[in-house]
């Protein structure tokens, strides 16, 4: 990020909220500790500029570290200001918004910056699960700061800015041009970045929509007015089934669809949309197996679905698990996680296998037999076990050694069993599925489906 792109911390709030809604709270308020000489030095707001706006009408809290002012770094004070703040943000019911530009601990105060990370932190922990909390990383963000973004929601990150908990020149055999552990890209891959933003000002764009995407706390819900056709027909629907953020953008509305943590676990999308207004928290599959860290997503978004009430779609593609050594080692407990959120989350779920749904990853996918309010399934779909093909070749194995055409035999037995048993039609007639669908017709069938169940 050149210098001459960066923008001041005032700057970072003026262009994150409403023209003229900022109110700043302890303008003020400075720097306490006299060691070091530290009364001869201006360290305006200690660092901080903290205090409440809106974003497209509504009330949100913010603080922004100035870099400007001993590197942004926290001490008692500056504690004090982002902790006093939460307690606003919480007793109001609004979000909290971090535009964070800090170099770490300010060495000055020790213990009293020690003692100010784990008042904020204790902060956090204590409106998790009330009010979202959303981190954005502008230029440095070092040491302990890092816990704090983490302990956000969702966090953005400017694509220059720099993230790190030990600078990559202190870790033993490395060093920035071997590895750049602090990068976006690095961090991004790592599961600890949601969004990476080339430039601040589109960050803050971006920061903005996604606020308005999101309910104000754990008791409100996130509805605003749909433009689009409510019976809006997507006969693109089936040709993007196999790229998800394609296909879950076609039945969005105004074909909007917000991708989180794109970076790690690609074969797991996780993100949201709006049907109708409404907020959806949607997980996909990229038709492929479950892996450990795919699990370990799509589980912990589940868990911040369910904490703010917003229902949760899934679009079902899976074969199976991953079958490497390492995935052996933490996959079973991994995908028990993920099983458990979505069979105790009690808001809205909805379910559509767009492709394969074989074995015992399908039942952990969201499936009737965890507790899916509805499950809708393409009239192309396969249910089951395992591949058809797969399955009678198992099942038929005499008859198709017997047979004088093997290759005939196989095809003649895999068309019996997946009528027999990998069909939506079987799957239907048990009750596992309530309605097969055209693959156009997704938008407005799950549209509807919410409109229900909400």
């Amino acid at each position: 990020m050149s210098n001459a792109t960066k923008m001041s911390a005032r700057q970072r709030i003026e262009a994150l909220v409403d023209e003229n809604s900022f109110v700043e709270i302890g303008a003020l308020v400075t720097k306490r500790n006299t060691d070091f000489n530290m009364q001869e030095k201006s360290v305006p707001g200690d660092g901080v500029i903290t205090g409440y706006g809106l974003i497209d009408g509504s009330i949100v809290y913010v603080y922004s570290q100035d870099a400007a002012a001993m590197g942004g770094s926290v001490g008692e004070m500056h504690a004090q200001k982002i902790c006093k703040m939460y307690d606003m943000a919480v007793k109001a019911g609004a979000p909290v918004i971090g535009l964070i530009d800090c170099a770490g601990m300010r060495l000055q105060e020790a213990t009293d910056a020690l003692a100010g990370f784990g008042s904020i932190y204790a902060k956090q922990a204590q409106a998790s699960g009330l009010i979202p909390q959303i981190s954005a990383i502008l230029g440095t963000c070092g040491g302990g700061v890092a816990i704090s973004s983490v302990l956000s929601d969702f966090t953005f990150m400017e694509k220059d800015a720099k993230l790190f908990v030990n600078s990559p020149n202190v870790i033993a055999g490395n060093y920035i041009e071997k590895c750049d552990t602090s990068s976006s890209d690095f961090q991004s891959k790592a599961n600890t970045v949601d969004f990476v933003v080339e430039g601040e000002a589109k960050l803050l764009k971006e920061l903005r929509d996604f606020v308005c995407m999101l309910p104000a706390n754990c008791e409100d819900m996130a509805i605003c007015e749909c433009n689009d056709d409510l019976n809006r027909l997507v006969p693109e629907f089936a040709s993007d089934i196999s790229d998800p953020v394609k296909a879950l953008s076609d039945i969005a509305d105004s074909n909007k669809f917000v991708e989180v943590k794109a970076g790690y676990a690609p074969e797991m999308v996780t993100g949201f949309i709006k049907l109708n207004g409404i907020t959806i928290g949607a997980i996909a599959n990229r038709e492929t197996a479950l892996t450990t860290a795919g699990c370990e997503k799509a589980e912990e978004f589940v868990c911040y679905l369910e904490s703010f009430g917003i229902p949760v779609l899934t679009l079902t593609n899976v074969t199976g698990y991953a079958a490497t050594i390492e995935e052996e080692k933490t996959v079973a407990a991994a995908a028990a996680k993920l099983t458990a959120a979505f069979a105790c989350a009690e808001v809205p779920k909805v379910n559509l296998i767009t492709g394969k749904a074989f074995g015992s990853a399908y039942v952990t996918m969201n499936s009737k037999h965890i507790g899916a309010d509805l499950v809708f399934a393409l009239d192309t779909a396969e249910i089951g076990m395992m591949d058809a093909k797969a399955a009678a070749k198992i099942m038929y194995a005499d008859e198709i050694n017997a047979s004088s055409d093997k290759c005939e035999a196989i095809d003649e037995k895999t068309a019996e069993y997946a009528k027999l048993q990998s069909s939506p039609e079987a799957a239907a007639k048990r009750g596992y599925v309530d309605t097969i669908i055209s693959a156009e017709s997704a938008r407005k069938q799950l549209l509807y489906a919410f409109e229900m169940l909400y």
